[in-house]
């Protein structure tokens, strides 16, 4: 049993940053022990220690779970009495902790429900279901939240047998017991009205349930709650409406229990409405009336935004069905509508302007679309596009009153008004924005009863131009009115609209200056309908020097890391104008280059916004790409400190971007050899612990293999190349990898001489077809033939398909044929990138003219080889079964964190190693089949007679004509 003291006060450490490090480190180590998890669960289970450090045994156990569990084929990494112990602990530990550490127990249920739930772990729900207790909210807060933490995992699923199969094993043994708790807990809210702390217990409990009534019910409606639909409903109603003075907070900002219960049945609500419209048909009236009420009535206070954000949704989900969108047409009601719900919600609230000047960044978050922030703004935009979505004609007349009655507001007195004529633009966006905005091309349908230009030139372009007398606010509606509707702007309107833009970079707001980033960023990666920029290149090139100086000043005013890296839209901005201006880089490469290395070196002492830190590394790659190939020894030398320093600190966040980028600075210069400083690079990145990560892995194939291009000669003076074949084993040992082992491989095959390699290659292929015969899946099939045909294509190293009849055959005994009928003639039908049919058909080709073995002892193998030739230059690409297509190393975009994040500038190019083999592959097959017949004295001429069917005769007779 590790010794739970030593745990404990490793724990305490790695909350302290000064010794953080050191303590993860020596926590990693204490995972060897098989029963560390156990300890964790104990430290985190008992009072003897302090409240932190139990959490942080919590969110330890939570991250040794998720790396530990399980392997990717599902099989369990820890002994099997471990998994046991951990299973019946955890439900009854997450029922006696606090509260903070139930979330972190929780997800650890989540995590080990993603693999084993619910066949390897089909006691689970009866176990939370016995744990209920009607009456005590604080045993059941823990048992609800164990099982929301499972359940919501359906949320965002697509149908399927497994998932329904699933979600029925649930609903048979807790849907009733669930509404059972339900009913029990009304009772115990109104036993419990007068006694605050019961009562916001019993809050906590309800609003996991509200929660658990959405998971249950978003696939579709359980049949216990559609047979007691009219008691749940009523149950609904009651909290939607219920008030109590006991549950207010004192703060009007913060949101509390009563807040988030009302919110929460707002979404089972939109989704009932939106799913089982039919069946929740008789109760749908009441509802509507109450959030009316309920919509007219509420305070101002921001602790109220996601009750009307959420109410907002609803009503905005039944302005969407027809048969309840009537009751909004008349002239009357709408007028009522926008005075008493839009209007509120859509001005501008001194908590907002509060924000716009505190806390800028947070503003702009919020504001912008897109973001999934629940804002009073956006929500009553969104329902006032709805109803003009169904009524376009009234809405339209209805809101241009209001939207003249502020302009007029606003033009008595514009230092005084200004509020005005931001609440009229926010109305007019809503009704001239038709469908959802995009992120290449903002919104691109209008309203066709209202001039989207007129608005911006009549009312909004004097607020660019003009200097200090108008509210900053109106500033960012004017740009963010641009951005919007950038796509409805001309090329020439945009030439006369960039320099305005370029100019409010240089204003002293914070949200001007951020808003005007963004314009400039989205107009610049903006192109027409021929896919040309709307921008040119030659626009920007003049005004980048002083362009990226300003950007870059900006983003370091403040130097502390924090503050460098708070505002990610501006570094995106200066990401694109160096993608864009490309080799216009190379005259400006110092300034560039001094102000990327202080970023780097700033924000490596803490990382603290991915998306920040992302676009950082994307300007790098783009500097890279395009300033290196000019200068490569300079780049190199200066961005080798910065970027080794990361490694050395163990950055974890930054590790993969570095390996990355480091490849992409040796593959600007392919010519040059290995330099000493990467020479150093070597033995590290060898090193097993670099490869535990696997956020790391493909980052550092790339390098290795970009190490291996330029420095192979000092890879073999230093007897690296056996530890290279192992990171190559290693990799191919499991099926998230093995494309990447196969990449190292062929690296490995082209940088080193055969000779060197050929006392390998017999283990090599021996754990290549181990694999196989264990692990066979087609992606791994597909990657053996492209590996087999790369070795056959590259004869002028002396490969050949002899030179692998042999290996094979060395391996186990007329092994070769079988391979050869079964996987690889077959499989290299299925190869589907263009470079990978040239590689088979260079392959098959070299086979039939100069194998040896095809000649003499597989006369059969000489026809079947042909045959699959010409199919492979005929035909198209079968299609690889659906189930297991090659993975293409994507990566879920912008989903950050530590794992690997491919930086798209500088992806990998793709290189055709065989570029002299011409544009026609048909003809260069018949000159090189024929050369070869001519050199053997008409011996292939004498196979085709004896060994090919008429067909195939005339077919490659018309590629040797």
């Amino acid at each position: 049993m590790a010794n739970l003291g030593t745990v404990a006060q490793l724990l305490e450490a790695s909350l302290d940053p000064r010794q953080s490090k050191q303590a993860e480190t020596a926590l990693r180590q204490e995972e060897t022990n098989p029963n560390f998890s156990i300890s964790l669960l104990q430290i985190t289970a008992s009072d003897a220690y302090a409240y932190n450090t139990r959490l942080a045994s919590a969110l330890f156990f939570k991250n040794f779970i998720k790396r530990s569990w399980t392997d990717e084929d599902g099989n369990y990494k820890l002994p099997l009495e471990v998994v046991a112990a951990i299973k019946q602990d955890l439900i009854n530990l997450m029922i006696s902790v606090p509260q903070g550490i139930q979330i972190q127990l929780g997800d650890a249920v989540s995590i080990i429900a993603d693999s084993d739930f619910w066949e390897r772990w089909d006691t689970l729900v009866d176990d939370l279901v016995s744990k209920f207790q009607p009456g005590n909210p604080a045993a059941n807060i823990g048992v609800l939240t164990v099982a929301h933490s499972i359940f919501k995992r359906w949320r965002p699923l697509f149908r399927s047998d497994e998932l329904y199969i699933e979600i029925n094993h649930v609903l048979e043994r807790f849907g009733t017991p669930f509404l059972t708790l339900f009913q029990g807990l009304d009772t115990y809210l109104e036993a419990n009205k007068s006694n605050k702390e019961q009562l916001t217990q019993g809050f906590t409990q309800l609003n996991l349930m509200v929660k658990l009534m959405y998971d249950l019910s978003c696939h579709d409606l359980p049949p216990m709650f559609e047979e007691n639909l009219s008691g749940i409903a009523q149950l609904l109603l009651k909290y939607l409406t219920y008030d109590n003075q006991l549950l207010h907070t004192d703060d009007d900002a913060e949101s509390g229990q009563l807040e988030y219960v009302r919110a929460g049945i707002f979404e089972v609500l939109t989704l009932y409405v939106q799913k089982y419209g039919d069946e929740f048909q008789p109760h749908i009236q009441q509802f509507v009336e109450s959030s009316w009420n309920f919509l007219t009535t509420i305070g101002q206070e921001t602790k109220f935004d996601i009750l009307v954000s959420r109410a907002l949704k609803f009503l905005t989900s039944i302005a969407g069905m027809p048969q309840h969108a009537q009751v909004f047409q008349a002239e009357d009601t709408l007028s009522q509508v926008v005075e008493k719900v839009v209007l509120p919600n859509v001005s501008l609230r001194e908590s907002d302007e509060e924000l716009f000047e505190d806390e800028p960044i947070e503003f702009i978050r919020r504001d912008l679309e897109g973001s999934d922030s629940d804002t009073r703004r956006r929500a009553a935009t969104d329902f006032l596009k709805q109803l003009n979505g169904n009524f376009e004609e009234s809405v339209t007349k209805t809101v241009l009153k209001y939207i003249e009655h502020y302009l007029t507001e606003y033009t008595k007195s514009p230092q005084l008004n200004w509020k005005a004529k931001d609440t009229a633009t926010y109305l007019f966006i809503a009704i001239a924005a038709k469908g959802v905005a995009t992120a290449s091309h903002g919104i691109t349908a209008t309203n066709s009863l209202i001039s989207v230009t007129d608005y911006f030139q009549n009312h909004l372009a004097a607020d660019l131009v003009s200097g200090d007398g108008v509210h900053p606010i109106l500033k960012v509606d004017a740009i963010k009115y641009l951005y919007l509707f950038r796509s409805l702007v001309t090329k020439e309107q945009w030439q006369e609209v960039l320099p305005m833009l370029v100019n409010h970079l240089g204003s002293s707001n914070f949200v001007v200056y951020t808003y005007a980033a963004i314009a400039v960023e989205r107009v610049l990666y903006f192109t027409d309908s021929q896919g040309q920029p709307i921008i040119s290149a030659d626009t920007i090139k003049p005004l980048a020097k002083d362009l990226l100086e300003h950007i870059f000043s900006l983003i370091q005013k403040d130097p502390a890391p924090q503050k460098v890296q708070e505002n990610e839209f501006i570094m995106r901005c200066a990401m694109r104008v160096l993608i864009v201006i490309k080799e216009g880089v190379v005259p400006i490469t110092d300034n560039v280059l001094k102000h990327l290395i202080n970023i780097t070196q700033v924000i490596s002492s803490n990382p603290s916004n991915p998306r920040f830190y992302y676009f950082h590394f994307e300007a790098l790659g783009a500097f890279i790409r395009y300033a290196a190939p000019a200068n490569p020894d300079k780049l190199e030398q200066a961005l080798y400190p910065p970027f080794s320093a990361i490694l050395q600190g163990d950055v974890q966040e930054f590790v993969p971007y570095t390996f990355q980028l480091f490849a992409a600075l040796l593959e600007a210069n392919p010519s040059g050899t290995l330099p000493p400083l990467y020479q150093g690079l070597i033995a590290p990145i060898l090193a097993p612990q670099v490869w535990e990560s696997k956020g790391n892995i493909p980052a550092l194939v790339r390098l290795l293999s970009s190490i291996i291009s330029r420095g192979s000669q000092h890879i073999l003076e230093n007897n690296q190349l056996i530890n290279t074949l192992g990171i190559f084993q290693k990799l191919l040992s499991s099926k998230t990898n093995e494309s990447y082992g196969f990449d190292l491989l062929e690296t490995v095959v082209e940088n080193f001489p055969p000779a060197t390699l050929e006392p390998y290659f017999g283990d090599i292929m021996q754990v290549i077809l181990t694999r196989l015969q264990n692990h066979k899946t087609e992606s791994l099939s597909l990657r053996f033939v492209r590996f087999y045909h790369f070795l056959c294509a590259n004869d002028g190293k002396g490969y050949s398909a002899d030179f692998l009849v042999q290996i094979i055959n060395k391996i186990q005994d007329s092994l070769y044929v079988q391979l050869y009928l079964n996987i690889i003639l077959p499989e290299s039908q299925k190869l589907a990138r263009p470079l990978d049919r040239k590689t088979a058909v260079l392959s098959l080709t070299k086979t039939l003219a100069n194998s040896e073995a095809f000649a003499t002892r597989y006369a059969k193998g000489w026809g079947f080889t042909c045959q699959a030739l010409l199919k492979l230059l005929e035909l198209p690409p079968l299609p690889a079964s659906k189930d297991d297509v090659i993975a293409e190393h994507d990566v879920e975009d912008m989903a950050f964190g530590v794992g690997f994040t491919a930086l798209v500038t500088i992806r990998p190019q793709v290189r055709d190693p065989w570029p002299d083999t011409g544009s026609d592959l048909k003809l260069w097959v018949g000159k090189y089949l024929k050369e070869a017949d001519q050199k053997q004295g008409g011996k292939i001429s004498g196979f085709v007679q004896e060994r090919l069917g008429d067909q195939e005769k005339a077919v490659l007779g018309s590629y040797i004509a």
